[in-house]
């Protein structure tokens, strides 16, 4: 087995498997270890499939927007499978006066920042999306926006990186970081250990306990959030819906199922592992919910429903950085819900890193220094 590289991914979902692509075209070899016995099982494949822009902090949106300007439209091509992507728009929804000003505050932050978003009125709304409600009253509307295909996303990533060379070890539980000479060399695992100049550590919330072997504390917790899929229907929209107190996300998928994700974190104690089934109770709330903003949807049925786990950051973005007291690690981790859509962003920076690079995206505010910084 193989256990010796350039770079040693820890973390076989989206980020690391986009991260080995983008390094395994710069020449470099790679070893990316997964914990499961599955390549992308958590979040990766367990997401609503949003590709956009509005709706982020700031201090993310260069990710979202390199990515829908230079990545995702050609995605398919570049890895030789359909990941689905539809650039048809995101309509954040609004009911009340109160979720109106929540997005004319977002609107107007993404607009500062170059981002071709505006806020329409509840006729232009429907205009766009005629099954929505008319208690819709506006939402912000950003054409550019769109959704993919998580799994296939995912997997095309894996799959191209695999062609180039990367070694992908599945069932390997990553105990701890070593360093050796004052560097970050060493991943041990339950089964062995891996060495590589440089150590990406891109594992979800499990992250945070493996960079503790290190002393590094990237403050962030596990959270457990539901999804469901509907049976199949006819075409009607494929905007990426999402609302302004995040009840619910989703999209219209390519095979005519609606695929939604609740905004409400679950009880994680009452939840054994991914893939279980929410709470009935949960489910029933995401499913009222969203026929509050889309009653055409009365008589679809949920054919499956599960649960997925974020690593949710204390304040909300990820931590995409080197780590100035481990030379070696780079940390790639806390992305709160929101790295689907800026993953072959993220990858493309991460590969720049490994390879001392100047990152190609402005990357500065999501720092581990932020928090390494705190008393």
């Amino acid at each position: 087995m193989k256990t010796n590289a350039d770079v040693v991914i820890i973390g076989g979902g989206i980020i690391g498997c986009s991260t080995a692509y983008y390094l395994a075209k710069k020449g470099k070899t790679v070893i990316v270890l997964e914990k499961g016995r599955v390549i992308g099982y958590g979040g990766s494949s367990r997401n609503g499939g949003g590709v956009r822009q509005s709706g982020r902090d700031k201090r993310e949106l260069p990710l979202a927007m390199y990515g829908v300007q230079n990545l995702w439209p050609h995605l398919s091509e570049e890895l030789e499978t359909d990941v689905e992507y539809y650039q048809q728009g995101n309509l954040r929804l609004g009911k009340t006066e109160e979720h109106l000003k929540i997005l004319k505050g977002l609107t107007a932050t993404a607009v500062s920042l170059g981002l071709d978003v505006k806020m329409i009125n509840g006729e232009e709304v429907r205009a766009i999306c005629p099954h929505l409600s008319d208690d819709v009253i506006g939402a912000s509307w950003c054409q550019s926006d769109g959704h993919a295909n998580p799994l296939q996303t995912t997997m095309a990533f894996y799959n191209k990186a695999r062609r180039l060379g990367v070694c992908f070890r599945t069932g390997q539980d990553v105990l701890s970081i070593k360093t050796v000479a004052g560097r970050a060399r060493k991943v041990i695992t339950g089964s062995g250990e891996f060495e590589a100049e440089k150590i990406i550590l891109a594992a979800g919330y499990e992250s945070r306990a493996i960079s503790q072997s290190l002393g590094v504390d990237v403050p962030m917790k596990a959270i457990a959030l539901d999804t469901l899929i509907t049976e199949a229907q006819p075409p009607m929209f494929y905007q990426m819906l999402g609302t302004a107190m995040a009840d619910f996300y989703g999209h219209q998928t390519t095979h005519g199922s609606f695929v939604f994700g609740g905004g409400s974190p679950l009880d994680s104690g009452s939840i054994v592992g991914v893939g279980d089934h929410p709470p009935v109770a949960a489910t029933g709330a995401t499913c009222k919910g969203i026929l509050g903003y889309i009653p055409a949807l009365k008589h679809a049925k949920v054919v499956r429903s599960w649960v997925g786990f974020i690593d949710w950051c204390e304040d909300k973005v990820p931590v995409i950085s080197p780590v100035e007291e481990v030379p070696g690690l780079i940390l790639a981790c806390g992305f709160s819900g929101h790295g689907f859509g800026i993953a072959p962003s993220v990858g493309t920076v991460l590969s720049q890193l490994a390879c001392d690079e100047k990152p190609s995206i402005d990357i500065s505010e999501l720092d581990y220094k932020r928090f390494s910084d705190r008393d």
